[in-house]
């Protein structure tokens, strides 16, 4: 098996920070459309756990804007032709609090999508 190919590492690169722009821009549909479309796709939250994309997409609408923040140490490996992880350090604008993102990607006819998505917050940094 192939790791990290450098087209495909490029493109899973793209996906993710078209991703975080979306999510710091509070775009609603292009973050939909970064994330797999079906019942399997889940994301845990800070406070929530979203089983299937509908309830993500609720989730999205009701949250009323993303949290700002800026990306500290990404981590991005291509496994294969067709699946991806993605792992962020991140830090909330105004707080000294770090968080994590861990994200699985596949590709599929219609390009890397996420299908699977944990986000957590840890206490006061130094």
């Amino acid at each position: 098996m192939t790791i990290d190919d450098p087209a495909l590492l490029a493109e899973v690169t793209a996906a993710f920070h078209a991703y975080e722009a979306a999510l710091m821009a509070d775009d609603i549909a292009a973050m939909d459309a970064l994330f797999h479309d079906a019942p399997t796709t889940n994301r845990f939250g800070v406070g929530e756990v979203l089983w299937g994309i509908e309830a993500i997409r609720d989730f999205r609408k009701g949250r009323g804007g993303s949290p700002q923040r800026r990306l500290g140490h990404v981590a991005i490996t291509v496994y294969g032709d067709r699946f991806a992880t993605a792992d962020a350090e991140f830090f909330r604008e105004g707080a000294e609090r770090r968080g994590r993102q861990s994200q699985a990607w596949v590709k599929f006819e219609d390009g890397w999508k996420v299908v699977s998505a944990h986000v957590s917050l840890e206490g006061v940094t130094s």
